[in-house]
């Protein structure tokens, strides 16, 4: 649950602070007051789009701080995550989640105090907060959104059979998409195809290596100057160890630095020091040992075919003309060679290619039939159960007459994109099946099933709404959520037994309810009043809680505009007492 919410600078909110409890919390205030702005600041808070004009002049910059505890399965989830982005939770095992927007627009997101990127913080609300508003009700009209519910309440199983058909889906249409490119584009494709393979023949028969050009180049340098190194090498070699040919008394290095060990070594007894330095000399010995064998091995390894220079000049010769063509090295070329090799089996036109293409294009297509069938299935079972709950909700928000249908129809072909065959027919299809989902209600014995954009009134809308989140929060979903006027158009009765529903849903969830209907307001666990404050030269707004005497106070002005009124007053405690009956019963 998020136990506080601070915010600072946004809107006509200047800084404050709302301590929020489990169960169902109620935000109420005038008109203007800002109500709107503590459900804004829950959006930025967890991801929502930066909107520099909301930020308050004055203040220069916008933050959203939150205080999030949680348990169960999504604090195993969201804990993870946190990890991942290198934060950690407080002490307590809170979360601490903060979100700044400045007048320039530029936006920071920090978890416990570290910098992280907007986005885990979404992540974590989709796991933490689901947010209703007057805008989502709208959203339930369009079709796409009504299937998409069903499919939500259809469960785990329904989804992984959807996923498994948007996959076997896409499949299916690169495979189309490629036979048909085929088939349409042969004759460049197989121009394409030509000029490859030319290339590749060319480099084929080269067959330069990895790195060969260097290679080539280092050895070229060396046969260019091999008299000089013959030379260096040869001089080097008898001034550390001689020549059985020269005639030259001058002793070499080797003997010098023997004859000095030997001497030191005899007075190494006497004096320490000398035979440290006899030990030193020893390894020198073996040091100008080891360079002397391998300068041997040099002299004997630079006598070369004469002819090699020649054919490393040839070779060179070669691997350039290659690197005029191909790319600017060897390497390059190689590189070039295989992305022709591939390209050229994308450009494939064979008959047995083509022949192979339409058999997986065909069984991939019943492949998708299969499974947008077995969704079809899926969903009208789901629609059914979907249909009855919602019925039975919406009898107990003051539409007892009324009921829900939830039909499932064929997709018709014909609209531009793919269709298949179920079961003799063809239908149009999708990634997400080859259904179109209606919600329809039937307001009252007799009348016509209509859909929810053609046979419901605004008030009527966000009962349905309503019913339908009840249904969803009695299968799980986030731990909290968030109701903002959902209950427009709504009052009497039916205000009542929304507010009961609400104050149900918060048995098993922390719910967060903007309202402007007492009979609501009345059934809160907790109850802040958004208060504004146009004393001075800017109009500001600040939050706080009302218990006992204030809260009736409040209700008596969401009754009838007058906060003072004795009768007004006994109204609201009238219902206050009400609505504490239903929460204990």
């Amino acid at each position: 649950m998020l136990e506080e919410l601070r915010i600072t600078g946004l809107g006509v909110i200047q800084d404050t602070t709302l301590p929020l409890a489990p169960g169902m919390n109620v935000i109420t205030g005038e008109t203007g007051a800002g109500k709107t702005m503590v459900v804004t600041g829950l959006g930025l808070l967890f991801g929502g789009r930066a909107d520099a004009g909301r930020v308050r002049p004055d203040a220069g910059r916008a933050v959203v701080e939150g205080r999030l505890r949680l348990s169960g399965r999504a604090a195993k989830t969201v804990h993870a995550r946190v990890a991942e982005a290198g934060a950690d939770p407080d002490e307590d095992g809170t979360l601490l989640l903060s979100r700044a927007v400045t007048a320039e627009g530029r936006s920071r997101a920090y978890i416990g105090g570290r910098s992280t990127p907007v986005s885990v913080l979404a992540e974590i609300g989709e796991q933490v907060l689901a947010v209703h508003g007057q805008s989502d009700q709208l959203r339930l009209l369009r079709p796409a959104e009504q299937r998409a519910a069903l499919d939500r309440f259809a469960g785990p199983e329904h989804e992984k059979l959807l996923d498994a058909l948007r996959e076997t889906y896409a499949q299916w249409r690169r495979v189309e998409d490629d036979l048909a490119d085929r088939r349409r584009n042969a004759r460049q494709r197989n121009q394409e195809a030509d000029l490859l393979r030319l290339g590749l023949d060319e480099i084929t028969r080269v067959n330069p290596q990895p790195g060969e050009d260097d290679e080539l180049k280092a050895e070229a340098q060396r046969l260019e100057h091999i008299e000089g190194l013959r030379t260096a090498a040869q001089i080097a070699y008898q001034c550390l160890v001689g020549s059985a040919e020269s005639t030259d008394s001058s002793p070499d290095a080797a003997s010098l630095i023997g004859t000095a060990r030997r001497s030191l070594e005899g007075q190494g007894g006497v004096d320490r020091t000398l035979g440290d330095l006899a030990g030193r000399l020893e390894e020198a010995a073996t040091l100008v040992s080891d360079v002397a064998a391998e300068l041997s091995a040099y002299l004997t390894s630079i006598d070369v075919d004469p002819g090699r220079l020649q054919a490393i000049y040839e070779r060179r010769a070669a691997l350039r003309a290659l690197t005029r063509k191909y790319a600017d090295d060897v390497d390059g070329v190689i590189a070039w060679a295989e992305r022709a090799r591939q390209r050229l089996a994308e450009l494939d036109t064979s008959d047995e290619l083509l022949e192979e293409l339409d058999r997986e294009r065909r069984r991939l297509a019943d492949e998708v039939a299969d499974l947008a069938s077995r969704v079809s299935a899926a969903r009208r079972e789901a629609a059914a159960r979907f249909a009855e709950q919602v019925t039975a909700e919406l009898a107990g928000l003051a539409m007892p007459h009324a009921r829900i249908e939830v039909a499932v129809l064929p997709r018709p072909s014909g609209r531009g994109e793919p269709s298949v065959t179920i079961d003799g027919v063809e239908v149009g299809v999708t990634p997400d099946g080859a259904d179109e989902v209606e919600i329809r209600l039937i307001a009252h014995p007799g009348a016509p099933a209509l859909p929810l954009q053609r046979g419901a009134s605004g008030g009527e809308l966000s009962r349905v709404m309503l019913a339908i989140e009840v249904v969803f929060a009695g299968a799980g979903g986030p731990p909290t959520l968030v109701f903002d006027e959902v209950d427009a158009g709504v009052g009497g009765q039916a205000a009542v037994e929304i507010g009961r529903r609400l104050a149900r849903l918060a048995r098993r969830h922390q719910v967060l309810v903007v309202t402007h209907l007492p009979q609501v307001a009345a059934f809160a666990d907790r109850h802040l009043v958004v208060a504004k404050d146009t004393g001075g030269a800017v109009t500001t707004s600040g939050v706080r809680v009302v218990e006992d005497t204030e809260r009736a106070r409040e209700l008596a002005r969401m009754l009838a505009g007058l906060p003072d009124s004795d009768l007004g007053i006994a109204h609201a405690e009238e219902l206050l007492a009400m609505a504490a009956r239903e929460r204990r019963a």
